[in-house]
């Protein structure tokens, strides 16, 4: 990747004490665009070492999620193992911490206690449901966050069940407005000297996403159900079989698209059908208008239809799957998934950081490391702590 060697976060040190997914994926953005980020764990290890598909015993949603990040070993739940991580704080600008509310006051470790070791310390709490509020203390994983905030509720089928993502919605989407917090907090910092606490959670962020659901619910009464692959306030908008059996997704949300979908199937007639002048009354005619689009994409193969639907700039796109989707030209083109070298594993592949910032890129520097791998380089760099002295807090379980 071209641009400068440093990003944009240089200069900025990350201390990630996050467990499993929503924390550390915050960090992981952070560090992705330059941020130091130290990752700080139990000798045990994140749960996430342990977690998802490996490869030769190796974990591999590792891989990515800790990328970019030195991995330290630290009992933070003894006295030693505090103190060392208050030296780390006074050198640090964020803390990403993802326990349930009120662990880290426990240990003294809560922002009120490190805000007094260092006043210029960014403190991001992720948890399930805040730091306030009567579900602040139960445990919970982005599931169910997932359920609560109206999500699986309007997923899926008419017919069927609710229906929870197939991979971290909630964790993803909390970690990514956790990422956006740190820096309106660091942006503030900028101007006043000062740091502060950033309560985010698994809930919230997928609420905010959700869109209308609300406001149209306040203002109008109307709970969205289940609608497949339809939106309430687009037609059409849904997923179409091919004559070879592949699913072909297709959207026409503002109007000049809808025209040029119609000039594609050779129907420019339904342009200025009743039925059809405009998304309100797509939306009420819906069944009749996706019969007629699936009627004609059924007629056609993939590659047929595309070339159609792409001739005619009309929105359309094959649903991949992933080995598909790293095929994709397009994709490769512009470095989409890229191939890094890993300590274990020799070359793997992942996606790249994003956004793309033209003079201060995202880059992978390296992939996850071992448990403790950065321990004498950390220490040493920061606490002026020798082999010797690590080697005794091995010996009494701090690091």
């Amino acid at each position: 990747m071209s641009g400068s060697q440093e990003g944009a976060l240089a200069g900025v040190r990350v201390l990630d004490l996050g467990n499993f997914m929503a924390g550390p994926m915050a960090a992981m953005w952070l560090g992705d665009f330059g941020a130091d980020v130290i990752k700080v764990e139990h000798p045990r290890g994140d749960g996430f070492r342990h977690w998802g598909r490996t490869r030769n015993d190796v974990p591999l949603f590792w891989k990515m999620l800790s990328r970019n990040k030195r991995c330290v070993t630290l009992n933070f739940g003894s006295p030693k193992g505090r103190n060392m991580l208050r030296d780390l704080v006074r050198q640090s600008d964020v803390l990403v911490e993802n326990f349930t509310p009120g662990t880290m006051d426990k240990w003294d470790l809560g922002y009120e206690a490190l805000s007094k070791v260092n006043p210029k310390l960014i403190m991001l709490s992720i948890s399930a449901y805040g730091q306030t509020g009567p579900y602040s203390k139960r445990p919970g994983f982005g599931t169910l966050a997932e359920a609560l905030s109206g999500y699986a509720h309007i997923t899926g089928q008419p017919d069927g069940p609710p229906t929870l993502p197939g991979y971290g919605l909630a964790d993803g989407t909390a970690a990514l407005n956790g990422a956006f917090g740190v820096l309106l907090a660091l942006q503030h910092r900028n101007r006043s000297g000062v740091g502060q606490h950033i309560d985010t959670t698994l809930c919230e962020p997928l609420i905010t996403a959700l869109g209308p659901q609300v406001v149209e619910y306040d203002q109008l009464g109307v709970i969205q159900g289940r609608l497949g692959s339809r939106l309430p306030f687009s037609a059409p908008r849904n997923v179409y079989l091919t004559k070879d059996d592949k699913w072909l997704s297709m959207s026409s949300s503002s109007q000049p698209v809808f025209e040029r979908t119609m000039q594609a199937i050779g129907r420019a007639d339904l342009i200025k059908d009743e039925r059809f002048l405009d998304n309100r009354k797509r939306g009420v005619n819906v069944d009749a208008l996706d019969e007629i689009i699936a009627g004609w994409i059924r007629q056609h193969t993939m590659a047929e239809a595309m070339e159609i639907f792409v001739a005619n700039e009309a929105a359309a796109a094959p649903v991949y799957d992933v080995s598909e989707m790293v095929a994709d030209p397009h994709f490769q083109a512009r470095e989409v998934v890229v191939a890094v070298e890993d300590q274990d594993l020799g070359q793997v592949r992942m996606q790249a950081p994003t956004p793309r910032l033209s003079k201060t890129p995202g880059r992978i520097n390296f992939t996850g490391p071992h448990l403790g791998q950065h321990n004498q380089e950390v220490y040493g760099e920061l606490l002026g702590l020798s082999g010797g002295q690590l080697d005794g807090l091995k010996s009494e379980g701090v690091i």
